[in-house]
């Protein structure tokens, strides 16, 4: 727990000290209020709810997570740290585990200093705080998928770019795969019972019921087992790293 800890709190810091943090955190947070007033429409929904706010986070994190977990590991595999990080007395999980954390944790407080859309909803009406939570506990929990692919691909590679575009590419199947336009396209080839089989793997999929307020154990263990399984690649992939 020491290692962990340890881990956790020097990349977190890392975050900090570099402009590159403020930057994202402005742009996750113009980028969410221009979606959500510009594109959606708010005030012309003439709803105190928050659903359309969370309809674009699918779409916002296909480009900003990767940002954020291109460089994990690309950065220490290209400046040689990741063979230091590797002959410490730290277990690997538990090196992927701290960095998956420190980031995720610097997302979550990017998607906290959101709340001004929860004080203006409760401006503008008296909305239910339930669907509000489910939504942002789905919004961060699909936050931490994103993030998990986007650590695993960042094993693979020494450039922080690379690792950006295969992130991006395996997280738009992933959203893509319960989209309504794809869903139908899939229909005209596919069965309906596979179709609805593949959507099941989709992010989209899982973050609506989220999204409407309806907090289901299926989707919660859903993006828990994605999470689970894209860092025990990452894993993977760094032991075959070391034993090379």
């Amino acid at each position: 727990m020491n290692g962990l800890s340890a881990i956790l709190k020097r990349e977190l810091l890392a975050y900090f000290r570099s402009p590159v943090a403020y930057v994202f955190i402005i742009i996750f947070l113009i980028a969410n209020a221009g979606c959500t007033f510009l594109l959606g429409n708010f005030y012309d929904s003439q709803q105190a709810n928050l659903e359309l706010f969370f309809l674009f986070h699918p779409w916002l994190y296909l480009f900003l997570i990767p940002a954020v977990g291109m460089r994990l590991w690309s950065e220490e595999c290209r400046s040689g740290t990741v063979e230091l990080l590797l002959t410490l007395p730290v277990r690997l999980t538990t090196a992927v585990l701290a960095k998956f954390l420190a980031a995720w944790a610097f997302i979550a407080l990017a998607l906290a200093l959101t709340f001004p859309m929860i004080l203006t909803v409760h401006y503008l009406g008296q909305p239910d705080n339930g669907p509000i939570i489910a939504g942002y506990l789905g919004s961060l929990l699909m936050a931490g998928a994103y993030l998990a692919v986007a650590s695993c691909t960042s094993a693979l590679t020494k450039n922080q770019v690379i690792s950006f575009i295969l992130s991006v590419i395996v997280c738009l199947v992933l959203v893509l795969l319960g989209w309504g336009v794809m869903s139908e396209v899939l229909n005209t080839i596919l069965p309906v019972w596979l179709t609805d089989l593949i959507a099941q793997f989709s992010f989209t999929t899982h973050f609506e019921a989220l999204r409407r307020g309806v907090i289901d154990l299926r989707d919660l263990v859903y993006f828990l087992s994605v999470i689970s399984f894209m860092l025990l690649v990452n894993v993977v992939v760094l032991e075959s790293r070391k034993a090379s």
